[in-house]
């Protein structure tokens, strides 16, 4: 077992400065991001390094690990890792961790924020105030909660959350996943279509992935009707990006809320034009709260695995169990 005062860790992006702070308190810390000749850097540390810290949405891939070749863990900012070979990592026994549950109740928060703000139009009906036209007429009436049926893309952890959330607004909630979980009593769906199909607000909080890449496509927002709300606080990638604009502007669906795109931090112009489209710069869990919780979990996973106690919160391609 290596020194963990003198373990090499490598960091690809600047983190936030707390995190930045505990890494060097505890390890001898390699910042790619400083270094002006990057193929000079990794022959000079790559064979050294032993833990990776990586921020959100930082790719990490097979290439990567090549430049690493005594890599034990990657440990990430977030709980999303889609843009990390982890099935890669897995075959290399290479162990990859996440940050869940500390963002669980921020992110589900933002989402019932969205869902409110699409549905009374609360940032339009600002806008309106503020351009002076309140003295001229009221602003008009809004659609509703009441009566809703809401589907839930991705019943996990966040899924689980937002339900509780919205059993509270005394709305029918429905879901679609891999399989029925036995232990809710909300109307499960074998197939997302069939859940669009008896919905009209559709809550997207499936990973990222090939495996979901454009599964929210044209046919799914056309079931959803001219009634349908589109949440999405997962990954942009997850939503058919060009059918979900051709749905609002076409008037297929009523409304979207979106706080992730497919190309961030890049958003389509015929998008951000959409007046009735609620759209927020990927903050689910941006609150001081949650990202320094967020920041000492991606920390103590390396201080754990290197002090010989194994991750904290390994993903499910690289699992672990105490030898």
């Amino acid at each position: 077992m290596p020194d963990i005062a003198t373990t090499d860790v490598l960091v690809l992006r600047q983190m936030q400065p707390e995190v930045m702070e505990a890494l060097d308190g505890r390890f001898r810390v390699h910042r790619l991001y400083e270094a002006s000749d990057r193929d000079a850097f990794f022959a000079e540390v790559g064979p050294h390094i032993l833990g990776l810290a990586v921020g959100a949405q930082t790719p990490v891939d097979a290439a990567l690990y090549d430049r690493l070749p005594r890599l034990e863990i990657v440990s990430n900012f977030g709980v999303g890792y889609d843009t990390i070979d982890a099935e890669e990592a897995g075959r290399r026994g290479i162990v990859v961790t996440n940050t869940p549950d500390v963002l669980t109740d921020e992110v589900a928060d933002l989402a019932l924020g969205l869902l409110l703000s699409t549905v009374r139009q609360i940032p339009q009906a600002d806008r309106y105030l503020r351009a002076g036209k309140w003295p001229t007429k009221p602003y008009p009436l809004t659609t509703t909660l009441r009566e809703r049926r809401v589907g839930i893309l991705g019943l996990g952890r966040i899924g689980h959350a937002i339900a509780r959330r919205l059993e509270g607004f005394d709305v029918a909630i429905h879901y679609h996943g891999r399989s029925r979980q036995t232990e809710v009593a909300y109307t499960y769906h074998a197939t997302l279509l069939e859940m669009a199909q008896a919905v009209d607000v559709l809550m997207v909080v499936a990973p990222g992935g090939p495996s979901t890449v454009g599964i929210v496509d044209a046919a799914v927002l056309s079931a959803l009707g001219p009634d349908g709300i589109v949440i999405n606080v997962a990954r942009g990638t997850v939503i058919d990006e060009a059918a979900l604009i051709e749905a609002l502007q076409s008037g297929t669906i009523r409304s979207a809320g979106l706080d992730v795109f497919a190309k961030e931090p890049l958003v389509p112009q015929a998008l951000i034009e959409i007046d009735h489209a609620v759209l927020l710069p990927h903050v689910g869990s941006a609150s001081v709260h949650t990202r320094r919780a967020m920041g000492r979990l991606v920390v103590d996973n390396l201080i754990s695995w290197f002090d010989g106690h194994g991750p904290l919160t390994p993903v499910a391609e690289t699992p672990w169990s105490p030898r």
